[in-house]
């Protein structure tokens, strides 16, 4: 079993990363394999609707790191997405990434488990932690839940590793995440 977190910030390694990696040491731990993905710090352009993917091309029309990242998601078994807040929502970036992700190889991510996990250093939270799940959603698949908001707060990358709360919740996202993965094993066999 594979689980595929996504680094949505521009910092590759900033505060989401300290809360993916996290997340990743309890999947581990659970016998999950982890590989974290960085869509990098180069622009991401947005979908321009000309639906190059749904005929035939099997890919976004737009070579770039979008491409990339629906090659590993059909192999993969659940993902997480994690995003930095930028003005109450995921940043930018993020946005044409999962816009174009979803709708070119949405296909190959539906009904596998998923985890939105957001970082800010302050507010907006809720809002953008709302916004990933409502790809997941949309996509049929099932949203795994931890105690509390899946969240971290911090500026930089030590403030977010002292939030003891938001690495609880991160724990949490990664046994959870385990133990639908089993389950679905166990199902499946």
């Amino acid at each position: 079993m594979t689980v595929l977190l996504v680094n949505g910030s521009p910092h590759e390694h900033g505060c989401t990363d300290t809360a993916l990696k996290h997340t990743a040491s309890v999947l581990e731990e659970q016998g999950v394999h982890t590989e974290i993905f960085w869509i990098g710090n180069k622009p991401i352009s947005g979908c321009i609707g000309c639906g190059a993917c749904k005929k035939g091309l099997g890919k976004c029309c737009i070579d770039d790191v979008v491409n990339e990242f629906v090659l590993k998601a059909a192999e993969t078994d659940g993902y997480i997405f994690g995003s930095p807040v930028h003005y109450a929502a995921i940043g930018g970036a993020m946005g044409a990434f999962m816009d174009r992700a979803f709708y070119s190889g949405g296909k190959s991510m539906a009904f596998k488990p998923a985890a939105g996990v957001v970082s800010c250093r302050r507010g907006g939270a809720s809002a953008a932690f709302d916004q990933l799940n409502k790809y997941f959603t949309i996509n049929q698949m099932p949203v795994v839940a931890s105690t509390y908001w899946n969240n971290v707060f911090g500026a930089m990358p030590g403030e977010a590793a002292q939030d003891a709360e938001g690495l609880a919740t991160m724990r949490n996202i990664g046994k959870n995440m385990a133990w639908l993965l089993h389950c679905i094993e166990a199902g499946q066999a």
